[in-house]
């Protein structure tokens, strides 16, 4: 999901450690890996916007369900959002709700509330959640069938996996999987 895939680009949860989104250059490749069609302008100015709809939507992510709607309306009325069935390139009908010429973070932040819209509506909100790894900030969309899925990634599983081992190996509590004392100990 492309929400999850902007949210994820900060620095707090990126692989690399720092701010994945930091150029125009870097936004184009989000852009043209998602596919998303219509305009894009590739300067500083959409940077900037792209960044704070981010951060809104990371904070949407985290709301409960009242809270997100009045949120995700406000998204939708101030892009005076018309969804409407269209049809273009490779794809098939899908929802656009703002004309394609409309500024980036604006169609991206209509896209994210449209997908929001379907969430709240099943009240399957507690499927958006924040990794459970304490030294990540990633966000991840729990589409397992038990609702179980508690990492953004393998690679935060296996962390999290390793440190519980270490702990135990250790004597530790081996309680909850957390980057607690062992990490302490080896700084």
């Amino acid at each position: 999901m492309f929400v999850v895939d902007l949210a994820n680009t900060v620095a707090g949860a990126t692989r690399s450690g720092r701010d994945e989104l930091d150029s125009p250059r870097a936004l184009g490749d989000l852009v043209t890996s998602s596919g998303y069609s219509g305009r894009v302008d590739l300067d500083e100015a959409e940077l900037a916007e792209v960044r704070a709809m981010r951060e809104r939507l990371r904070r949407i992510w985290s709301l409960d369900r009242a809270a997100a709607v009045a949120e995700v309306n406000d998204v939708l009325a101030s892009a005076r959002a018309l969804p409407q069935l269209v049809r273009h390139d490779a794809l098939d009908w899908h929802l656009h709700a703002t004309d394609a010429q409309a500024p980036l973070a604006e169609r991206i932040g209509v896209e994210a509330a449209l997908a929001f819209v379907d969430v709240i509506r099943t009240n399957e909100t507690g499927r958006l959640r924040r990794c459970a790894a304490g030294d990540c900030d990633g966000l991840l969309l729990d589409l397992s069938r038990n609702a179980s899925k508690r990492f953004c990634s393998v690679r935060c599983g296996n962390r999290m996996n390793m440190i519980a081992f270490r702990e135990r190996a250790l004597g530790g509590d081996g309680g909850e999987p957390g980057a607690g004392d062992w990490l302490a100990d080896q700084g």
